[in-house]
């Protein structure tokens, strides 16, 4: 099992950006496939962008791709993910998961993923 720690979220206005980070412990970070997700208010958690273990792979939901991007430093066990541009509809909590795989791949399930961080809230204020 790895331990997940997000950080980055905030308050910004509309066309602002955010850099998030999940830093991870407890086990070899290169072993892990990592994503994002996010939940809003009375919605379910969805798949943003997902980046394989060595990093050759990267994936990202339609909402977001063109302003978000998903990197990985295996030397800090940190994932970041970087938005520019920023909407209200992009306001909610966003989660940084982990899934141990042998491939080099992307998985978007939310099923997929084991380990998950505590959240951190987003808001876009329009």
């Amino acid at each position: 099992q790895v331990q997940l720690v997000e950080s980055g979220g905030g308050l910004v206005q509309t066309g602002g950006s955010l850099r998030l980070s999940c830093t991870a412990t407890g086990r070899t970070f290169n072993n892990y496939a990592m994503a994002w997700f996010r939940q809003a208010p009375g919605k379910e958690r969805e798949f943003v962008s997902g980046i394989a273990r060595g990093g050759g792979i990267t994936e990202y939901a339609d909402s977001v791709k063109g302003r978000y991007t998903i990197s990985r430093d295996n030397a800090k066990n940190t994932v970041y993910l970087q938005m520019n541009d920023l909407t209200p509809e992009d306001t909610a909590v966003y989660y940084c998961a982990a899934l141990q795989t042998y491939i080099e791949g992307v998985a978007r399930a939310l099923g997929d993923y084991r380990d998950w961080g505590q959240g951190t809230q987003v808001t876009v204020s329009s």
